[in-house]
Parts: C-alpha cells; structure tokens; sequence
C-alpha cells in the first residue's frame, strides 16, 4: 500500500521483490503539462524517505537538478565544440584538447558529470602532482574545469562547481637563471657565425618571446623612432598537420609598442642587409610573403625546434647547457632593473598583464634594487649630516 508523505510531495510503497519506491513530482513536463515524477529505490523504507527529502529540499530551495547521465568527457567534448570552437584562438583550443586528453579523461572522464564532487578534482590534482605536473600545469588543467563547469551550471546540468570543492597545491615559481654580466659577452660572441645570430639578440635587448621574435614583420620596425610593435607572433598548430602560421596577436592579446637600447637596431639593421643578400642570390626561389624580419636564405620562417636546438648548442659552449631561449627574455629584464628600470616600464616591455606578475616574477632582482636605492638615500641623508 502506498504510504502518503506528510508534506504530500511524494509517496513511498514497497514494491512486490521487497524493495522500496518513492516517487516525487519534481515539476511540470513542458510537453504534456502533466506533473513530471521521478522514482527512487532503495533497500529499505528509511533509505528511500531520505533520498526522497532531499530531493524535496532541493526543490523548495531551488537547486534541484534533474538527472542527467552525460559523463564528464562528453560534457567536455560538448564544451569544446560548443562553447570554445571558433570563440577562443587556435592555440588555445589545441591547449585545452590536450589538457583534457591527458590530464582529466584518464582520471574522471568515465564518471557522470552530476557525480563529480571536490574530492574527485582533489584526486585529480594530487595525482598529477604526485606525478611530477607542475604547479603551473595543475592551474591550467583547473582553469579548463571551471569553465567547463561553470558552463553546466549555466545550462541546469549541475548546482555547483566541484572545482570549488578542491586546493590547488602550492605552486612554487621556477627559480630564473639570466645570462650574468660575464655571460652575456661570451653568448654574444659564440651566436656570431649562426644564422640565427641577430634573432637571438634581439631577444637578448629586447625581451622578446620566442613567438613574437620569429613572427616580427619589417612593418613593426620603425628604425626613424627605434620603436617596434609586438602584434603577431609565429605559433605552431598542435592538430594533425601541425603547421606553423602568423597569430595576429600576442599572449596577452595587446598589441605592444617598445623602445629597445639602440644595439638592438643595430642587430635589425645587419639582418635586413643579411635577408636582401639572400633574396637577391634566391632569385625566383625566394618567398617571404608574411615581410618576415628573420628567414633562411630563401625567405622563410625559422622553425622553432630549429631555433631553440642551435640555442642550446650555443649555451652549451659557453657553459649553460640548462639556458633556454626564454632566458634571454629573462636577461632582459634583470638587466633592466638592475640598471634602474622602474617595474611598471620592464611589464611594458616584457607585455605582461600586471606590473604585480612582473615584481613576483623578478622579486630577487627588484630586492637588489631596493637595496641600492636605500644605500643612495642613505648616501643622501649622510652627506647633508656631513655639511649640517
């Protein structure tokens, strides 16, 4: 016999294999204009009572979802189609497949999106860090969840974000090693027979990223007021064909314009009498159509596996087989403060999104600077004791 729930929400009865039924009406079917029921069973009658009142608490707060069996990896696959495709740039789609193929599918792609919890992104997290994952690819692989869950939330599928449930380990920045005031010179003299020669020092004065160096167009270059515009930069497709193309933007999608020391002009300046050499021994063989500043000799864009692998043949021969293209970047910058730039002008440089990024970024370096300037103005009060 069925057995009346005291509010009228539902009703509960014991099936005819002894197990227990409840069904509560949880709306309206839009179809029909029928009410729309859902059934619960369990064991006993307490089991189904309760899931019952939950449910019946979920309803008169407003956070019932209906059930829905989309899994996790669909659900992402879902976002990705739908809600990234054509709304987010090409490199970053390619990110986010790769981030869900090999950090989220292996480890909760199987489970039902409505039965994900914080201790399932915890797992997540603690797996990849016990793993070896940085810090930094920890964060990314949160940043894709969130949104995908946000998302779902948006459309009525879930009532939180799991993600919420979840701490992100610590993340502990990578120490920066920059070229030292010795190095520099010897790195400068050892790139002097590469091909690649003006392009590594135009990183060097000028703290470009790798992309941004081999996608600069002559067009960006203005030798009359030494300033160069950072809008494009060379990038490489993660799909099947994983072909290079020119990124009409830069990482932080602000174009940026910069004033370099006069050397790196003069570096610029050897690599256009460099690039007309070549076109003119290319002939008809040559093609650059994109105006690239740095070619081989029949005008077309470095690949970045080449740029970085002679790199590291150079650093090698100097005695830093553990620098990397980026270094320079990071040289750049050191120097820069080292000499007196305020932070605000090296985030201009670097095109980083908050001066902040750039003062925790280079925290030792700027502490240095600190320091000189409280033995200057130490200096100062000193000198005026002297002659009070």
């Amino acid at each position: 016999m069925a057995k009346r729930n005291a509010q009228g929400g539902g009703s509960i009865r014991q099936r005819k294999d002894g197990t227990w039924e409840a069904r509560v009406t949880i709306g309206t079917n839009p179809g029909t204009g029928k009410p729309d029921r859902k059934s619960i069973y369990g064991k006993t009658q307490k089991e189904v009572r309760q899931k019952m009142t939950e449910i019946l608490s979920a309803l008169d707060k407003g956070t019932y979802k209906a059930p829905n069996k989309i899994t996790v990896s669909a659900w992402l696959q879902e976002w990705l189609t739908t809600y990234c495709a054509n709304k987010v740039k090409p490199l970053t789609y390619s990110s986010y497949q790769g981030i869900i193929r090999n950090h989220i599918t292996p480890y909760i792609g199987a489970v039902e999106l409505q039965a994900v919890r914080g201790s399932h992104i915890q797992r997540v997290y603690n797996a990849m860090t016990e793993a070896g994952a940085s810090g930094k690819t920890v964060k990314n692989v949160s940043a894709v969840l969130h949104k995908a869950f946000s998302i779902a939330i948006k459309q009525g599928i879930i009532a939180s974000n799991p993600c919420d449930g979840a701490e992100l380990p610590k993340a502990t920045r990578k120490e920066i090693k920059p070229l030292t005031d010795e190095e520099i010179p010897m790195f400068l003299d050892a790139i002097e027979d590469s091909p690649m020669r003006n392009a590594y020092a135009l990183c060097l004065f000028a703290g470009l990223r790798e992309g941004e160096c081999l996608g600069l167009s002559w067009k960006q270059i203005d030798f009359k007021r030494k300033r160069i515009v950072i809008s494009q930069q060379l990038q490489k497709r993660k799909d099947g064909d994983k072909a290079y193309y020119i990124a009409p933007s830069t990482k932080s999608s602000r174009p940026r314009t910069i004033e370099p020391p006069a050397i790196a002009f003069e570096y610029l300046k050897q690599e256009h009498i460099r690039q007309l050499e070549n076109r003119l021994k290319a002939g008809r063989a040559w093609s650059n159509p994109d105006d690239l500043v740095f070619t081989d000799e029949l005008g077309k864009h470095f690949a970045t596996a080449t740029f970085y692998n002679r790199f590291k043949r150079i650093a090698a021969s100097i005695g830093r087989p553990d620098a990397r293209p980026h270094d320079l970047r990071h040289t750049a910058a050191t120097v820069a403060i080292a000499n007196g730039a305020d932070i605000k002008s090296v985030q201009d440089l670097l095109g980083h999104a908050t001066a902040s990024f750039t003062l925790n970024v280079y925290a030792h370096t700027s502490e240095q600077m600190m320091k000189d300037t409280a033995d200057r103005v130490q200096s100062y009060y000193d000198t005026i004791r002297k002659h009070g």
